[in-house]
């Protein structure tokens, strides 16, 4: 009887988030449709909006939400099914699925206990050690790495196996927000580690073309000297900052260095596996890195990783078979990127940012370029890729900005450094997300949540610190 009481609120609670949700599709269906907007671009937004309210008011799972909006948006007749379903062959997205089942070979063989035992033993005497040494690695990597989701194929490993040696695993309640704290520490890392280098996100040099229209010339010293200041600040604060939110459970643990000595003395010498892993990952690495220089497609490397070790039985098909997580990520994912780039396709995005942005005539140029600033931070909300939000918003918000008199290098260098900061809003605001959003540490409410303040942490001191430090070196 006690479970039937407690579960009734529960119950109700979901009955109602699920029918406010249903109300917010009918609206938005339903309402007039703006000029300058053609009926498919506006009932695809109202089919991704509730999908995504569904999902941050706790009515539907974010799987469930995706299946629902795929579904709506084909036999509607919103989106021709060629459409709809682009996405489930897009090769970032084939790119994440493989990368989940390496790291997962990473773990299965043991490296990944010997390297987490490794870390503990280095920087282990305290937890926010260890997330400071997730920021130190991802950061010195980094400008060898052209995708950040690339990148999170390497991280994550690292990262899962330092929980797991830390004694944090998901199904641990007394560890639980150990684990918690150091998979997001993991997400913000790879978000600002990006924010660094001119080469350590696809969509940098792209951005810095399209800032070239208006006079602003960037290069890779230009980006380092200018994203310098505000990116190693927002790498030193941002830990302390998740480290207060979170709590976790264990703080100062200054004999971990040396039981994890002793536990890597216990572990005997390197495994054949583990040798094969760390070949294979070692090469995958090399080839990710040289990507952009040789012009070899990362998901192709990762295809071919992922061959070497189901030849060397590393990886089984009974290991492949295991992963249902892996297939639940691969479908939402899928959904929810196809539905916003057909969104921007149909000129949605563009339509939203140049009305936004036109109400700002009239500002002064500081106020003007600080409120354009976090409007394109807000509006990633709508956004699964970071290259889509930048290709659909960038140039139109720099070229207002200059209209309006913001001088355009300080605003382009912002524009693009929250193109990277804002990954980790939502779970699916980066493709490099996922790996951390399916390891089971961090719930759909954790990642929001977490997500939201660690962007508007990194929003509010890229603008006080990063500002004052752009006009004086962007010029």
């Amino acid at each position: 009887m006690a479970d039937q009481g407690t579960g009734r609120p529960a119950s109700r609670r979901l009955a109602v988030a699920r029918a406010i949700a249903f109300t917010v599709f009918v609206a938005l269906w339903f309402a007039p449709i703006p000029g300058g907007l053609t009926p498919a671009a506006w009932h695809l937004f109202a089919i991704f909006a509730a999908a995504i309210f569904s999902v941050v008011a706790g009515a539907l799972p974010i799987l469930t939400a995706a299946v629902f909006a795929v579904a709506a948006a084909v036999l509607s007749g919103t989106l021709s099914p060629e459409d709809a379903y682009a996405g489930f062959g897009n090769p970032t997205i084939l790119l994440i699925v493989i990368a989940f089942l390496v790291a997962r070979a990473v773990v299965k063989c043991g490296l990944g206990e010997r390297l987490g035992y490794r870390a503990i033993s280095l920087f282990g005497r305290s937890t926010l050690g260890l997330s400071y040494s997730i920021f130190a690695v991802d950061a010195l990597i980094a400008p060898a790495f052209p995708s950040n989701t690339a990148r999170s194929g390497v991280l994550y490993p690292l990262v899962f196996s330092v929980a797991e040696a830390a004694g944090a695993k998901p199904d641990r309640e007394d560890r639980r927000r150990l684990g918690r704290f150091l998979m997001f520490s993991g997400m913000a890392s790879l978000s600002l580690s990006s924010a660094l280098w001119l080469t350590a996100m696809a969509s940098n040099p792209l951005g810095a073309e399209i800032a070239k229209q208006y006079g602003v010339d960037i290069g890779f010293g230009s980006w380092l000297l200018a994203a310098s200041v505000p990116t190693l600040a927002a790498m030193t604060l941002l830990p302390i900052v998740l480290y207060k939110i979170i709590r976790p459970e264990i703080t100062a643990t200054p004999g971990a260095p040396a039981e994890a000595r002793r536990a890597l003395a216990a572990l005997g010498p390197i495994t054949r596996d583990q040798k094969i892993v760390a070949a294979t990952f070692a090469g995958m690495v090399a080839l990710w890195g040289a990507s952009a220089t040789l012009g070899i497609d990362t998901t192709a490397v990762a295809f071919l990783g992922l061959g070497v070790m189901l030849v060397t039985g590393v990886l089984t098909l009974s290991d492949i078979a295991k992963e249902g997580d892996v297939l639940a990520t691969f479908i939402w994912f899928a959904a929810l990127f196809t539905l916003s780039d057909q969104l921007n396709r149909l000129g949605f995005m563009e339509f939203l940012g140049q009305r936004l942005v036109l109400r700002l005539g009239g500002l002064a140029p500081l106020p003007a370029g600080i409120l354009l600033v976090v409007v394109y931070v807000l509006l990633h909300y709508l956004f699964v890729s970071q290259t889509a939000h930048l290709l659909a918003l960038f140039g139109v918000f720099l070229g207002v900005g200059v209209k309006l008199g913001v001088p355009a290098p300080p605003l382009a260098f912002l524009l693009l450094f929250a193109t990277n900061f804002f990954a980790p809003i939502t779970p699916q605001g980066a493709s490099s997300n996922l790996l951390f959003a399916g390891s089971g540490y961090l719930s759909q409410a954790d990642l929001y949540r977490l997500g939201a303040i660690a962007t508007a942490f990194s929003l509010v001191l890229y603008l006080v610190i990063g500002t004052p430090w752009l006009m004086l070196v962007a010029r």
